[in-house]
């Protein structure tokens, strides 16, 4: 027993009735242990462990149909502690529905026999195989390597292996640019196919004015408008983790559209039921129909966000009010950006940089 409590500090098992209670104490706090539902034979207890030595209440994982150790099993034990931190907003249920959906179609994969599936082969899968799952996705290269990037997500956290597999696999996607900015043109065929009093021009007006993704699009309303300074000012903090508080003045622009409207929601942007869009997802459709009814194709809301970024920077605007604007953490990887009391004030001065802009 004195080799387990070194290899697993605080771990103190406690015999009750013939049957032994997997307790861990709470690092830092050594008054208070969490029970948690399997022993160091598990492959889950490692996870479990670490998760009630910070204090948190582990759920029991649901047993899973899948052979012990395969790619399966150990999918579906990540998956649903993935669940669980989105159920305590230790994680992001965009991240979760990405990563399921990347690995649970990882699993499904034909095997390089073509007999089997990928899910079922022990989940210490050597290198070739793991380039067999990227070569499945052919050109679709930047999914294979968040397929990758999943995998190796589930594989630190499951802690079932000594090594992780991922570990050295490279990136097979090019970058070619990324999201197509929009122009002042494509705002203005945007305008002209969707006048003042439509959800589309609140949307467009908001994308542009806030900056904000469209996961946070879907949600900003009035609840989020605070009066300062003889303002008025949007806040709010964004769903993505890591990013910062964002504070602006509400453009003129954006103020005239949502007036327009004539419909008070809980949310700026409502659908034809005059109701809130349920996500982000939602949302995005509805906005791929809104820019093909302007004759636009591949415009996206992140699209609009890099248009804004060339915009601030054309009115000089500068690095960091546009950080302020568009709630980067910092300026490169390596550099800490100023206090959330000077963001306010920069946002300010950026915001004010654009505030005559007209696209008509």
């Amino acid at each position: 027993m004195s080799e387990m409590r070194v290899q697993f500090p605080g771990y103190v098992p406690e015999k009750r009735g013939g049957r032994t209670l997997h307790r861990v104490r709470v690092k830092g706090n050594a008054a208070r242990r969490v029970t948690i539902p399997v022993g160091p034979e598990d492959p889950q207890f490692s996870a479990l462990y670490h998760a009630a030595r910070r204090g948190e209440n582990p759920e029991v994982v649901k047993q899973s149909l899948a052979p012990a150790m395969s790619l399966d099993a150990l999918v579906d034990a990540y998956l649903e502690l993935l669940e669980s931190d989105v159920r305590h907003g230790q994680a992001s249920r965009l991240t979760h529905r990405q990563r399921k959906s990347l690995l649970k179609r990882a699993c499904d994969m034909p095997d390089d026999s073509g007999t089997g599936r990928m899910g079922a082969l022990h989940c210490d899968l050597p290198p070739v195989a793991l380039r067999h799952i990227i070569a499945q996705w052919g050109a679709r290269t930047a999914q294979a390597d968040n397929t990758i990037k999943a995998l190796r997500a589930a594989y630190d956290r499951m802690e079932w292996l000594d090594a992780n597999p991922c570990v050295g696999i490279k990136r097979v996607h090019r970058s070619k640019g990324g999201t197509t900015p929009w122009s002042t043109g494509d705002v203005q065929a945007f305008m002209k196919a969707h006048p003042q009093g439509t959800s589309a021009r609140v949307w467009l007006m908001l994308a542009l004015f806030t900056g904000a993704r469209l996961s946070d699009l879907a949600k900003l309303g009035r609840a989020n408008e605070v009066r300062r300074d003889g303002m008025t000012w949007i806040e709010g903090q964004p769903s993505k983790r890591g990013s910062s508080h964002t504070s602006m003045p509400m453009a003129p622009q954006l103020a005239e559209a949502v007036r327009a409207t004539g419909v008070i929601g809980r949310t700026y942007i409502l659908n034809q039921q005059g109701q809130p869009f349920a996500n982000g997802p939602v949302l995005a459709e509805r906005v791929r129909r809104w820019t093909a009814d302007a004759g636009l194709e591949r415009r996206s809301s992140h699209g609009l966000r890099k248009a804004l970024g060339g915009i601030l920077a054309d009115a000089g605007a500068t690095e960091h009010q546009i950080m302020s604007v568009l709630s980067h953490a910092s300026p490169t990887t390596s550099a800490i950006y100023t206090k959330s009391a000077q963001r306010a004030r920069l946002a300010g001065e950026a915001m004010a940089s654009i505030r005559g802009l007209d696209f008509g």
